[in-house]
């Protein structure tokens, strides 16, 4: 298995614009932004053996992760279409 971080910035590199400008000026963006990276910080922990924890509770960080991604892309499209 190969371990990595799954920064959006790396996930969506063709939106990085949008990205840094929601970060900058929408608050809301800007606290589910860094909700996801903690996450994705915690995963990546668990994954390299850093922390211990069961897999239940993995799969359901990693399930977070997918939604927060989901619900930040979904934002940064809407962004870019009132543009």
């Amino acid at each position: 298995m190969s371990l990595e971080k799954h920064s959006l910035l790396k996930e969506f590199p063709d939106h990085h614009h949008t990205i840094r400008h929601l970060k900058m000026h929408d608050a809301h963006f800007a606290k589910l932004f860094d909700q996801y990276h903690e996450i994705d910080h915690e995963v990546f922990s668990i994954e390299r053996g850093d922390k211990a924890t069961s897999d239940n509770y993995l799969e359901e960080q990693k399930v977070k992760r997918v939604h927060l991604k989901d619900t930040l892309f979904d934002l940064v499209k809407k962004e870019e279409a009132a543009q």
